[in-house]
């Protein structure tokens, strides 16, 4: 089914921000037209053309984020490929992480794995129900071999927001390296990795940044030398048989996607209009209405961080004696709402809520969500499931 933006309520922004702001789609229509050689792989004009996409892309992300070196940044298809590269390429055998209970399979799967294949260890920090860890608990979780400490900057169900900052301060006091997974807040949420103590932080291109899918990217820290994922050309030292030790050519083998990083540039360009403490505050504010629509049908129960605390644009609720999938379906087919339902690739948080059992439909807004479209899911919600309830 085709979906018109004039008829859709979309309030699915944590899986893709939808719609793209319309410079994103000119920025690629013009890379594509215009410089649509491969960047690094000849000195003619139209390499030279794609070359400067990447060049400035990889400045205003650098500026976004407090890099000081922008070839410190690498583009990836997505998060999960920059969770990966940096998680593979740190850890050995015999290896001790600490992560959260809130962590995305993006980060859960390739710990398992390496747990059952090279014998890593991994400890997950129990969350409360608004999605905060122990900061005492954390600092006894460290052992003599703790390498990595994990986390993401706001939960994908939960929609809670880690203080970064000080579990950077205590990785840093552990001598571990930090690892950020910026997947729901880059874009909406201040981040500074020299100032939050950030080694490592993957964040995607097409969620809160407003670039097309495909891209991605991940900060690596000029102390950190990672062994790289893929291996393969890339324009540099071609000479040799081994990955050249440059960055970022390093980290990024083979065609970039140069189309769709000129539409991630044009997605930073419109963020930085805006601002990004002008996005948050616009979002908490639609969180906040939708929280207490909500609140006010029976039997319907609000995960994460009560109303009036800090959280990013993630609603997640469950409907005593509904299923959520059921819930999401009727959404889409009867009142043309876009929502997610079910897992959330977060096991483990749903765990932590009691809610692993029956999954949960999570609500999310963005950039251009209005309160009217905030107002057609409350007024869906309690025509489906029945009147308000008595206060």
């Amino acid at each position: 089914m085709n979906r018109n933006k004039d008829e859709v309520v979309y309030l699915d922004h944590a899986a893709t921000s939808w719609p793209k702001p319309p410079e994103v789609a000119d920025a690629m229509l013009n890379a594509l037209q215009h410089s649509g050689a491969n960047a690094g792989r000849g000195t003619h004009s139209m390499a030279m053309g794609s070359g400067r996409i990447l060049v400035k892309t990889r400045s205003l992300l650098a500026d976004l984020f407090g890099v000081a070196n922008a070839q410190d940044i690498v583009f990836t298809h997505n998060t999960t490929m920059g969770l990966n590269m940096a998680i593979r390429g740190v850890l050995q055998a015999g290896d001790h992480v600490i992560s959260t209970m809130t962590e995305h399979n993006s980060v859960r799967r390739p710990l398992e794995y390496l747990r059952r294949t090279i014998g890593i260890g991994v400890d997950y920090l129990q969350v409360d129900e608004e999605g905060q860890i122990n900061l005492r608990e954390l600092e006894g979780a460290f052992r003599p071999n703790t390498k990595l400490v994990i986390c993401n900057h706001s939960s994908n169900l939960l929609g809670s927001i880690l203080p970064i900052g000080e579990i950077g301060g205590i990785a840093k006091s552990h001598k571990a390296i930090y690892l950020v997974d910026a997947a729901q807040s880059a874009g909406s949420l201040d981040i500074d990795v020299s100032a939050m103590g950030i080694d490592l932080l993957a964040f995607p291109g097409h969620k809160g940044l407003l670039g097309p899918q495909g891209t991605g990217g991940l900060y690596i820290s000029p102390e950190l030398e990672l062994e790289p994922l893929i291996l393969g050309g890339t324009g540099s030292q071609s000479e040799n048989s081994e990955q050249p030790s440059v960055r970022p050519d390093r980290y990024e083998a083979g065609t970039q996607n140069t189309v769709g990083i000129a539409g991630l540039m044009a997605g930073v360009q419109k963020v930085r209009s805006i601002g990004v403490k002008m996005i948050h505050e616009r979002e908490w504010d639609l969180t906040q209405t939708m929280m207490e629509g909500l609140s006010a049908i029976a039997g319907l129960r609000l995960l994460g961080p009560a109303p009036g605390n800090p959280r990013t644009g993630i609603v997640s609720f469950v409907i005593e004696g509904q299923e959520s999938a059921g819930i999401a379906h009727r959404l889409d087919r009867e009142y043309n709402i876009a929502v997610r339902s079910g897992m959330h690739c977060t096991p483990l948080a749903h765990k932590a809520v009691n809610t692993l059992e029956t999954g949960a439909v999570r609500a999310s807004v963005g950039v251009g969500t209005t309160r009217q479209e905030v107002g057609k899911l409350l007024a869906a919600i309690k025509e489906m499931y029945g009147n308000a309830r008595s206060r």
